[in-house]
């Protein structure tokens, strides 16, 4: 899974549990989003490099909270596509 695809959707999830006062670790975003766990560690990553994510604590930085808080408020893309099925065209 694409990291510019997903980082979205994990700071909105740390948004939602952070600001429901739960306690963050790689599984609770795999069980919340369905993701690899390695894509997840991936996008955690990144978000720390870019000071959006305090990855030691698993927190949002200021940066990463006021981005998660515009993402909580708006529609994201879906995380995977719909199925082949949907998409095939009759020939």
């Amino acid at each position: 899974m694409e990291t510019k695809a997903l980082a979205p959707h994990v700071l909105r999830a740390l948004f939602d549990l952070q600001s429901e006062g739960a306690l963050v670790n790689l599984q609770t975003l795999t069980d919340t989003l369905q993701v690899r766990r390695v894509d997840i560690r991936r996008v955690i990553t990144a978000l720390h490099r870019e000071g959006y994510v305090d990855a030691l604590h698993m927190r949002l930085t200021l940066r990463g909270y006021a981005l998660g808080a515009s993402f909580a408020k708006s529609e994201l893309l879906p995380l995977r596509r719909a199925s082949g099925a949907a998409s095939t065209v009759a020939a």
